[in-house]
């Protein structure tokens, strides 16, 4: 599970990016963050993986509040709380299969995993994420001639691969076609409801946290605006999250 209380962070040009945040991603759950542009969602994120420290408030993980680690106790948090991002970030003249391998380097830290060895334990097991995501038969393809949708799957199987508890997802769907774009949110439905992850995904399309969304949490200037389960979500509070200042 994870939780988020009184998240506030203010960066040193004086900006506030986030104020008091409250949220709340239990197992099984998927939750769709939407907002505006600017309007804290991808630093919520980065405040979560603790790519950015907040500036005040607390985030628990699984009970492990991992607000102020820094260090290996940092490293062996993360984890189990794996990022999926907009852009799949492959390598390209690797298989599939390498690249959802190197998802569990964080478990094998050493001199040789640095310089790109790969266990062969974990070799193995990444066949089994890529069947966990559609795609069978493709492992040794070079992930360079892959499709949009095919290579965001690699990636989700690669995030698969830490064996993460919790799963961040930040536009995972913004660069791709509609027919991936819905292989995709019902891959991330499916982690949630039949395998058990907490995932908290970041997304524009407000049509697609009335399709997949168990709640959708709205932000506004760095401000939680809403936090609703997805049949009481209604078009007025949507809307209020995109009406500009100057309104």
């Amino acid at each position: 599970m994870l939780e988020i209380r009184q998240l506030s962070l203010c960066f040193p040009n004086g900006k506030r990016a986030l104020t008091d945040l409250d949220l709340t991603v239990r197992a099984g759950e998927l939750v769709i963050v939407l907002g505006g542009n600017g309007s804290g969602k991808t630093t919520l994120l980065r405040c979560i993986n603790r790519t950015l420290t907040p500036t005040a408030g607390e985030v628990w993980l699984n009970g492990l509040n991992i607000t102020h680690l820094h260090g290996e106790g940092l490293r062996r948090a993360r984890l189990e709380l794996a990022m999926i991002s907009q852009h799949a970030s492959l390598v390209g003249r690797r298989s599939a299969l390498k690249n959802v391998a190197t998802g569990a380097l964080g478990r094998h830290f050493n001199a040789w995993t640095a310089v790109g060895g790969l266990p062969a334990e974990e070799l193995r097991l990444a066949r089994g994420y890529l069947a966990q995501v559609g795609l069978s038969g493709l492992e040794q393809q070079r992930a360079g001639t892959l499709s949009g949708g095919q290579a965001q799957r690699v990636a989700v199987a690669r995030a698969l691969a830490q064996k993460p508890k919790v799963l961040l997802a930040d536009e995972p769907v913004a660069s791709l076609d509609p027919e991936a774009t819905s292989e995709i949110m019902r891959l991330l439905r499916h982690l949630a409801t039949e395998e058990g992850h907490a995932v908290l995904c970041v997304l524009h399309q407000v049509e697609l946290a009335y399709a997949y969304a168990d709640r959708a949490i709205g932000i506004r200037d760095g401000r939680v605006a809403f936090d609703l389960a997805r049949a009481d979500m209604t078009k007025e509070a949507v809307n209020q999250l995109y009406v500009s200042e100057a309104a």
